[in-house]
């Protein structure tokens, strides 16, 4: 369980904290959000948003965006060739810097989001959850978090959740500035903390030892 203090940032400052800082990055990224809109649209093709249901704060679904950085490559049959093919130079460099995050910020001014918390995954791993990992959706989901500043894709998928935890456990204002600040020096060092593929991460299958309980 979280401590007193905690628990008051996170009723009472968190969520303003987020809202405003989101607010200040628009407006102070509106250039590079512009310029990389028109990339996407001249290098990726239309639409230049990538939009996806994800599951939310005690798993209430919502629309995520983010820049798109797969192309639309289709096999003869119609069907859309791997994540690995259709992932671009330029959509490797969005993500690399997380650039392709950004339209993260509009979730977050929405209040689907957080700037730290549990990244937002999807639907389809819902009934894959053990009790403990589902804590992870007992705050909102975040553009970082405590598992990507501490390994993403060197990491498995229970360390990752265990981490998610961790964190909801222990919510604070010294912790989630750390986590924004190591999530800074990662984008700059380009670890790529927000990729997002089986390119890079293999699918969430359910914890095996859950699984062989059931």
């Amino acid at each position: 369980m979280s401590n007193s203090k905690g628990g008051f940032y996170r009723r009472f400052i968190k969520r303003p904290m987020d809202f405003i800082l989101s607010l200040m990055a628009i407006v102070a990224l509106s250039p590079v959000l512009l310029v990389v809109a028109i990339l996407a649209r001249t290098k990726l093709g239309s639409p230049v948003l990538f939009k996806q249901i994800r599951p939310g704060l005690n798993e209430k679904v919502f629309m995520m965006y983010k820049f798109r950085t797969m192309t639309d490559e289709r096999d003869e049959n119609g069907e859309l060739l791997s994540d690995s093919v259709r992932l671009t130079k330029f959509g490797k460099f969005l993500r690399s810097t997380s650039l392709d995050e950004l339209p993260g910020l509009f979730n977050i001014v929405k209040g689907d989001m957080s700037i730290i918390g549990p990244r937002p995954l999807l639907v389809q791993y819902l009934p894959l959850y053990s009790n403990h990992q589902k804590r992870r959706h007992e705050v909102r989901p975040g553009l970082s978090g405590l598992a990507q500043v501490s390994g993403r894709n060197t990491i498995s998928w229970e360390e990752k959740f265990n981490l998610d935890v961790e964190y909801v456990e222990n919510v604070s204002f010294i912790r989630d500035w750390k986590i924004i600040l190591l999530t800074i020096k990662k984008v700059f060092v380009r670890e790529g903390i927000n990729s997002e593929t089986a390119a890079t991460m293999e699918p969430f299958k359910g914890t095996k030892k859950e699984r062989m309980e059931l």
